[in-house]
């Protein structure tokens, strides 16, 4: 089994926010998020969800791309070793980067790993362009709209992401999803949308 290339969020976001010259307590007033919260991460005592990384690099200015050390400049053909994907811890599971945080057109493919009982939240997703999903292990449930669908390994799933929709792991063991977003409008964030904005920090 290749072995991932994790990502040091919490020593990046020290060095963002210092080179940035912004105290903790302001930074945690723009973004949002509480002072104790951002201690913890920045000391690695949790794992900050996508959504949090995505409050915290607008409050910042700068793209996602900083927390994984990517170049800021777009680019229209990327090459991803499986060793240099970046990951990131998120509620219940973990989410993998494919290159679209680097890619200069609208489109974000992705792989979550879902623990039992992770799902995408209280509040139904909604948000511009296409959704593709393909089950790569495990038991995922989505309900888009009022359809529910078990996706079961190699099962697919393809809608238009402004209907209103929700995912969970909807078995006893983990699962491997991949996920595509594509088409939607520059102004949005859809893997920001997508993934639970909850909830506060897992510990570590």
């Amino acid at each position: 089994m290749v072995e991932k290339n994790p990502v040091d969020v919490g020593t990046k976001l020290r060095q963002l926010r210092e080179a940035h010259n912004i105290s903790m307590r302001a930074l945690a007033k723009t973004s949002g998020l509480s002072a104790n919260a951002l201690s913890m991460i920045e000391r690695g005592r949790s794992s900050p969800s996508v959504s949090t990384l995505y409050k915290l690099a607008d409050a910042l200015d700068i793209p996602v791309t900083a927390f994984f050390g990517a170049p800021v400049e777009k680019e229209q053909v990327i090459y991803l070793r499986a060793v240099d994907r970046p990951r990131l811890p998120i509620v219940r599971g973990a989410w993998e980067g494919l290159g679209g945080e680097k890619f200069t057109g609208r489109v974000e493919p992705f792989v979550l790993t879902l623990e039992t009982g992770a799902d995408s939240g209280p509040a139904p997703l909604v948000h511009t362009g296409h959704e593709f999903v393909f089950c790569l292990t495990g038991s995922l449930e989505y309900r888009v709209e009022e359809h529910y669908f078990l996706l079961a390994p190699g099962d697919s799933l393809l809608f238009a992401a402004h209907l209103s929709h929700h995912w969970r792991n909807a078995g006893q063991g983990q699962v491997h999803v991949l996920i595509v977003l594509s088409g939607f409008s520059e102004s949005d964030h859809p893997l920001s949308t997508h993934i639970p904005k909850d909830t506060g920090e897992r510990r570590g």
